[in-house]
C-alpha cells in the first residue's frame, strides 16, 4: 500500500516574513535592528564550547617541577664554577654537568612557570595543563 516512487514534491516556500525583511531592506536600507542581529551573530558566546575542568592542584607534579628546577639549577651552578676553575675537576666533567643541568632545568621550569602563573589565576593558565601522576 501506498508505493509511491515518482511523486514529486515541490519546494517548502519561503516564510513570508524572510520575502518581507529582504523587500524593506532593498527599498528602505538595513535598520538599527538587523545591525544588532549582524552583531550577536559573530559576538554569539555558545555555552557548549566552554570547558572549565576542576582546579585540582596536582602536588606531585609540582613537587616534581620544583625539584628539578631546584636541582638542574644547582648543576649548572656547578658547572659554571667547573668551567671558571672555582672548583677542581676537568672540562668534560664540567660539559657533562651543563648538559644534565640544562635537561633538568629547562622542564622544571616550564612546569613551575605554569603551576606559578595557575596559582596566580592569569587568563590561559589552568592547573589543567600540568600532568598529574
Amino acid at each position: 500500500m501506498g508505493d509511491r516512487p515518482h511523486v514529486r514534491y515541490s519546494a517548502l516556500p519561503k516564510e513570508d516574513n524572510q520575502y518581507n525583511q529582504q523587500q524593506r531592506r532593498r527599498t528602505f536600507g538595513p535598520s538599527p535592528s538587523d545591525r544588532y542581529e549582524e552583531e550577536d551573530r559573530y559576538n554569539y558566546d555558545d555555552p557548549r564550547f566552554h570547558y572549565e575542568p576542576k582546579q585540582r592542584i596536582p602536588w606531585k607534579s609540582v613537587a616534581l617541577a620544583l625539584f628539578l628546577l631546584s636541582f638542574g639549577s644547582l648543576l649548572l651552578l656547578v658547572s659554571y664554577f667547573l668551567f671558571t676553575g672555582h672548583m677542581g675537576g676537568e672540562k668534560s666533567q664540567a660539559s657533562g654537568f651543563l648538559v644534565i643541568g640544562f635537561l633538568m632545568f629547562l622542564p622544571g621550569f616550564y612546569e613551575t612557570r605554569i603551576a606559578y602563573y595557575s596559582w596566580r589565576g592569569s587568563k590561559g593558565y589552568t592547573f589543567s595543563r600540568i600532568p598529574d601522576y
